[in-house]
């Protein structure tokens, strides 16, 4: 079963393909960078930018569209989603942008129709916060940073 997600593609996006999940079991789509023909970004080491996609989605109630990371541009060149995940909120109207930064030791630059980041469209669980005076006890109780996995002072292995 597929989501249907309606899109609008900004006049700066016209020509690029529409995101699109790259094998069967892909859990996120390809965004990719609708920056001006012949006008490249370079991101400077710990530069960001928010880098256009050109497109604006309507996600239903209920669903949210993650941003994440590309692994491969975050292994080979360091760069990364800055706000990882991004959250695409189901009232969004606005184009989606990808915050990205540059952690590597090299400049990196973009280009117009480079796949930059990837998008999951996932369900959210709507809570309400009810204050009471103590929370049930666990094994863990509030250890944390680390914690499940040290034993007296030592790493677990």
């Amino acid at each position: 079963m597929s989501l249907r997600v309606p899109v609008t593609v900004l006049p700066h996006g016209v020509g690029l393909p529409l995101p699109a999940h790259a094998t069967d079991g892909s859990a996120g789509l390809d965004l990719i960078a609708a920056l001006p023909e012949n006008e490249p970004l370079t991101l400077a080491p710990l530069g960001r930018a928010a880098v256009p996609t050109g497109l604006c989605i309507a996600l239903p109630e209920g669903f949210e569209a993650q941003i994440r990371p590309r692994s491969g541009l975050a292994l080979k060149q360091g760069l990364t989603v800055l706000n990882a995940p991004g959250t695409v909120d189901a009232d969004y109207r606005g184009e989606v942008k990808v915050l990205l930064i540059n952690l590597g030791e090299a400049p990196v630059t973009l280009e117009r129709g480079q796949r930059i980041a990837q998008m999951v469209v996932a369900p959210v669980t709507r809570i309400k916060l009810v204050e009471v005076g103590d929370l049930t006890k666990t094994t863990r109780g509030s250890g944390g940073f680390g914690s499940t996995g040290l034993d007296g002072g030592t790493i677990s292995r």
